[in-house]
């Protein structure tokens, strides 16, 4: 299950590094035999309506099931860790992809209170699912940390925290796993407006977590980026 902010749900008329995160997994499996997409929502945050009401991926053939998320267009780990526990009871995922960070960060929580967050989303995932697994993103500096020195102070102290709570939590009934900055990833050449991704975004954001389970758990396999994309 996907979980994230406006990174991860994408606007109307993108792909998303969900998808290419699906492209990956059908790389090597079969969806619905070897892997399952799961999640309680699948449109696209629509800029006119300002609410995420919209199907229109940039690929059509981009199957209904497999654009199933939990993420929201200006939500954080403040507001995933209410909704959680009750999709992981609902939805049975096993493993959780999770970038969260940025939103608390800019406009709601400082970095302890946004590192309690995390410890609380954690805790209410596995009150559904004990055994569950989660792959954990970093929070990935934007534009404004070039112009504003104390929200980059805050996206570092942050990662910080969230290296040593990955670290706290992690059993071997339910691993946590923090996944490395995006490798090669570039706010100027990788985002669209300095925060969202484009689409050599999407393949390192979607490679960052596909690798860092296959290297740490054996799940899956290394991710393929297309030419010209390291």
């Amino acid at each position: 299950m996907f979980v994230g902010d406006s990174m991860t749900v994408g606007s109307a008329g993108e792909l998303s590094w969900r998808y290419r995160m699906w492209q990956h997994l059908c790389s090597f499996g079969t969806e619905g035999e070897d892997f399952e997409i799961v999640g309680p929502r699948t449109a696209l945050y629509d800029p006119a309506a300002d609410a995420a009401v919209s199907q229109r991926y940039a690929d059509p053939a981009f199957p209904l099931s497999a654009r199933r998320h939990l993420a929201g267009w200006g939500e954080g780990w403040l507001h995933m860790a209410p909704l959680i526990e009750d999709a992981v009871r609902e939805h049975r995922p096993d493993v959780l992809l999770v970038s969260l960070g940025l939103i608390d960060l800019g406009f709601y929580t400082d970095p302890a209170q946004t590192d309690a967050h995390v410890r609380l989303f954690v805790a209410r995932a596995r009150a559904a699912n004990p055994r569950v697994a989660a792959v954990l993103l970093p929070v990935i500096p934007n534009s404004r940390c070039d112009h504003d020195p104390g929200f980059a102070a805050q996206c570092e102290e942050f990662n910080t925290l969230l290296a040593k709570t990955t670290a706290d939590l992690c059993t071997s009934a339910s691993p946590l796993l923090l996944a490395s900055r995006p490798a090669g990833y570039d706010i100027a050449r990788d985002t669209r407006d300095g925060t969202h991704p484009n689409a050599s975004g999407e393949h390192r954001l979607a490679a960052a977590f596909a690798d860092a389970a296959y290297q740490a758990w054996g799940l899956g396999a290394p991710y393929r980026h297309p030419i010209g994309i390291a």
